[in-house]
């Protein structure tokens, strides 16, 4: 019998210049492959573009992958821009090249997880189910 339940929905993104999307590639497809809704939103994407794209594909949950160093900047953004939005119920995480030392401003922020090189795939996706609960299952 199929499941009824609701599938979380996360937009996966690539903020700023960075062009390396292979790894994103990679966890779009384990979010995709353990049942969750994923928009992947290419490559050079602006905090307002992911935002956009968030609110217009109802997301439960954003993830950045940023490799650039620009991660202190673009993550603030995408949560102010959220807050803005009145969507701050929308989990923010992401991974990347991110200094031990930034994980806790970052959290400070309101990042949610920030996962780096060696994070396995079943990681993210447990830490996904376990963190980002489906808003259409409560409407």
């Amino acid at each position: 019998m199929e499941s009824t339940s609701v599938p979380i929905r996360v937009v996966v993104a690539k903020p700023g210049l960075d062009g390396h999307d292979r790894g994103v590639k990679v966890v779009a497809r384990a979010l995709r492959d353990a049942g969750m809704e994923v928009i992947y939103t290419g490559l050079h994407q602006t905090p307002e573009q992911i935002v956009q794209t968030a609110l217009a594909e109802d997301a439960d949950a954003v993830g950045l992958s940023v490799l650039s160093g620009a991660h202190m900047t673009l993550f603030a953004r995408v949560i102010e821009l959220l807050a803005e939005a009145d969507a701050s119920d929308i989990v923010v995480f992401g991974g990347g090249i991110i200094p031990d030392d930034d994980r806790q401003p970052l959290a400070d922020l309101g990042v949610a997880q920030v996962f780096t090189p060696g994070a396995t795939m079943a990681e993210i996706v447990e830490w996904t189910r376990a963190h980002v609960k489906p808003s259409s299952a409560l409407a």
